[in-house]
């Protein structure tokens, strides 16, 4: 017992010391210039998101992408939060060996178009930065395992670090509003090779269905427009779960037209792959939980923060619970 607290405090400790460590690596002065930037950045990050038309928000766009390259050229960069962009998704893994930006880009034709970028931490506080270049509107088969040249363009909430035979593996939670009749989430595996970012590998299997399907590189839910899935990482299962999914319309090669039925898949984290579980609950729906009564408004949702079924539920039972009296 006491071995265990003392191993916590020395842990504790050493976490506390490298949280402090990392804050004065950057200096003051950097710190200040870091903060007149970001605040041209904001301005523009604002435009890409809601700019009045295509070209109001391409321009953003362009001008955005150098000043935040110039930005992050600041020694130590890596370290500023950049917590005022909040139209940017900026994730880390829990190792905080890398960061990720991500944003999209709409369209006149509705379609979205991503655009990232991937920090790498380094030890001299030089910039080590991969430009993503989303490439998925022209790929015939989007299971690929492609370079930050072909990255699969999406904006990404969640990033899950796993280690297996002393590799790392980085599982990318993202989320593409696609276009005017669907949307897509999506799970994505990053590796790095010779510390080069490398997406997609053979990580996702269905070797424990009942019906066995072949391994995919990257798993993507296609779903209809005004629905609201659930993909998320589950702590106390240790599991990823997610939506089942089913045509409304008994047409099951649209995927334009697939909803949630209340039942839930997931994967587990076995020997180095996230193998599939058919049916996570017994019931369809977990105690406590009820359905979504009514669709998201297109227009409140949150480009950088997409909600799950969750998230929704939740705010629902927080604003159902009787208030206390005073």
């Amino acid at each position: 017992m006491i071995r265990n607290c003392l191993f916590f405090l020395l842990s504790f400790m050493l976490i506390c010391t490298g949280i402090h460590a990392q804050r004065v690596r950057l200096s003051t002065e950097n710190d200040s210039l870091l903060r007149i930037q970001q605040d041209s950045l904001q301005y523009y990050s604002q435009q890409i998101l809601r700019g009045k038309d295509e070209s109001t928000r391409q321009t953003a766009n362009d001008r955005f992408i150098p000043l935040l390259v110039k930005a992050l050229k600041t020694p130590s960069s890596f370290y500023f939060p950049f917590d005022s962009l909040s139209t940017i998704s900026i994730q880390y893994p829990q190792d905080s060996a890398f960061r990720i930006f991500s944003w999209g880009l709409e369209q006149e034709t509705s379609f979205y178009r991503h655009y990232g970028a991937i920090q790498v931490r380094t030890d001299d506080g030089k910039l080590k930065l991969f430009p993503l270049f989303d490439n998925s509107d022209y790929m015939n088969n989007p299971d690929t395992i492609a370079g930050p040249k072909s990255w699969y363009g999406c904006l990404y909430y969640k990033i899950l670090h796993r280690r297996y035979f002393n590799k790392d593996y980085y599982t990318l939670f993202g989320w593409d509003a696609n276009n005017i009749r669907s949307q897509k989430k999506l799970l994505d595996m990053l590796t790095f090779k010779d510390s080069v970012p490398v997406f997609g590998g053979p990580y996702f299997s269905f070797m424990e269905d009942t019906i066995r399907k072949p391994t995919r590189n990257r798993f993507i839910l296609e779903y209809k427009k005004d629905a609201t899935i659930s993909l998320s990482y589950n702590p106390d299962m240790d599991m990823i779960v997610f939506d089942h999914l089913i045509s409304e319309t008994n047409q099951p090669k649209k995927p334009s037209t697939f909803v949630p039925d209340l039942d839930y898949e997931g994967f587990k984290w076995k020997a180095g792959k996230w193998v599939h579980v058919e049916k996570v609950f017994h019931d369809a729906l977990q105690l406590g939980k009820f359905p979504v009564v009514a669709p998201l408004d297109q227009k409140q949702k949150n480009m950088t923060k997409p909600r799950t079924a969750e998230d929704i539920n939740a705010e629902k039972l927080k604003q159902a619970a009787p208030k206390k009296k005073q």
